[in-house]
């Protein structure tokens, strides 16, 4: 490539909150009623006073600790100026030079993205268009919306994504909110500049694109040379952002090849069409009169707040990576699996507990490699028929643990788990009742297996002369036929080995 690419992101997170952020009406953005939860204050009706919400602003706190951020102890909030049909008061409260939470971190498999800013902000309403007229819904308008802001320190479409999912995961955890992109829950908007490659040794030169869209950044980073940012706004899944930031640098990057300049501008990504295209010329700080906002007070945090938010912090995705990788010597897709599935995670660790009680005698590494298998595949599959809770109320931890210790002690074979597990989900039934009550349990009567081996050498002469041949594929043939005939209850070894000897 003849040029670097440089992306910083802005992403809005919808917070998970009872009421909205300045008044008490309902939190609630997915209401099917136009303006139902609304009030004076979040429709700007003449005389109302905003008062913020402690819980928004706890959370976002929450999140900048969790990010490594350095938690302001003054803040306060700002009005940011613009006139929109969505926005009832003309201007919306948001943050400016005195954020909650600055200089953070965020690490990612290969490398760390810095954090400029996180700031707390109410969102707007939702215009609905209907023909040749527009109708404004204000039942969004005001909900807590934490905005946080990035260094431009991420060079492609794929590591925008990459850190977009991975904050969507932290934010799960933390439980500020449900991050689902579908319902508006988590936006992003990139902010792309192309700079040449031989440009990139000068050193001292005027920093042209600012990832805070011409905030105040309290970063206190070292400015480094971009090129001209254009922001792409509103992405609202993860395939988007990707494939709006790899369209975006091809765009750019004809442009700076014909000879022509990028223009400074806000442009928006049309899904059907797989291309950014142009909105409104970029608006600086400037342009929204940014001032104190004067019905709010400064806030201050001392330090026992903000200790006592940093205690509640459970354990993040990348500690859990760790632990998981270490405790269990978990492979790699299976610790992600773990991972990105938080409750399916915490159902393998309560699984693990049980068996590391009741299995003492049985190598713990083995133990780990039955249970994650079977819990990653056949019991994830029954995901797409139940929710994580109601599998847990049919199928416990522990008699989950019970089915486990069943198949290591040879008990059951493969095929009969994969029986009993369905069972267990269709009735609740532990294991061992349904292993007794529909006669599952392994046939280990070497007798009445030679018996029904030596008819399927009877049907299958072609199998038994070309494993006489060589052909290995022959014996596991016929392993299946005797399988099958028992259906799945004879032991798998014993029917090799006395194949073998038969043949």
């Amino acid at each position: 490539m003849k040029y670097k690419p440089t992306i910083g992101l802005e992403i809005h997170i919808e917070l998970k909150t009872n009421s909205k952020m300045f008044c008490s009406c309902k939190n609630d953005p997915n209401e099917k009623r136009p303006n139902f939860n609304i009030c004076p204050v979040c429709t700007a009706q003449p005389g109302t006073l905003p008062v913020p919400n402690k819980e928004a602003i706890r959370k976002t706190i929450k999140t900048g600790l969790a990010l490594n951020c350095k938690i302001l102890e003054k803040s306060k909030f700002d009005r940011k100026n613009y006139f929109y049909p969505d926005l009832p008061k003309g201007y919306q409260i948001s943050q400016y030079d005195m954020p909650f939470a600055c200089r953070g971190e965020l690490k990612l498999k290969t490398q760390t993205v810095r954090i400029t800013r996180i700031h707390l902000e109410e969102d707007t309403g939702r215009l609905i268009h209907s023909g040749d007229s527009s109708l404004v819904d204000f039942n969004r308008a005001g909900i807590p919306l934490m905005e946080m802001v990035t260094e431009p320190d991420l060079t492609s479409a794929k590591e925008a994504r990459k850190f977009a999912e991975e904050l969507r995961l932290i934010l799960r955890y933390l439980g500020v909110s449900d991050a689902d992109m579908e319902k508006g829950q988590l936006r992003v908007e990139a902010n792309i500049s192309l700079l040449p490659l031989k440009c990139q040794t000068n050193s001292k030169s005027k920093n042209l694109a600012s990832p805070s869209g011409g905030l105040a950044s309290p970063s206190g980073g070292q400015k480094q040379k971009l090129g001209t940012k254009v922001e792409i706004k509103n992405l609202n899944s993860f395939r988007s952002v990707e494939r709006a930031i790899n369209y975006e640098i091809k765009r750019q990057s004809e442009l700076l090849d014909e000879g022509k300049e990028v223009i400074q501008e806000t442009r928006g990504w049309d899904e059907k069409r797989q291309k950014t295209v142009s909105q409104r010329e970029k608006e600086e700080a400037h342009d929204y009169r940014y001032f104190p906002e004067p019905d709010i007070p400064m806030i201050y945090l001392n330090k026992e707040f903000i200790q006592g938010i940093k205690s509640e912090i459970p354990e993040l995705p990348q500690q859990k990576r760790e632990r998981l990788a270490k405790e269990y010597k978990l492979d790699e897709e299976s610790v992600e699996i773990f991972t990105q599935n938080k409750d399916l995670g915490e159902y393998f660790e309560k699984v693990m507990s049980e068996l590391k009680i009741w299995m003492k005698e049985i190598d713990f590494s083995k133990l780990v490699k039955i249970a994650s298998n079977y819990i990653t595949t056949d019991f994830w599959s029954l995901f797409g028929k139940a929710s994580i809770e109601e599998l847990e109320e049919k199928i416990t931890p522990e008699d989950f643990a019970e089915l486990i210790s069943l198949i290591c002690r040879g008990e059951i074979s493969s095929k009969i788990a994969k029986q009993v597990l369905l069972e267990m989900f269709k009735t609740g039934a532990d294991p061992s009742h349904i292993i007794k009550e529909k006669g599952l349990s392994q046939m280990t009567d070497e007798r009445e297996i030679e018996k029904i081996i030596k008819e399927m050498i009877s049907k299958n002469k072609k199998a038994v002369d070309d494993y006489k041949k060589g052909k290995e594929a022959a014996l596991q043939f016929l392993a299946g036929q005797v399988m099958a005939a028992t259906k799945g209850r004879a032991k798998p070894e014993i029917v090799q080995q006395l194949l073998k000897k038969l043949i």
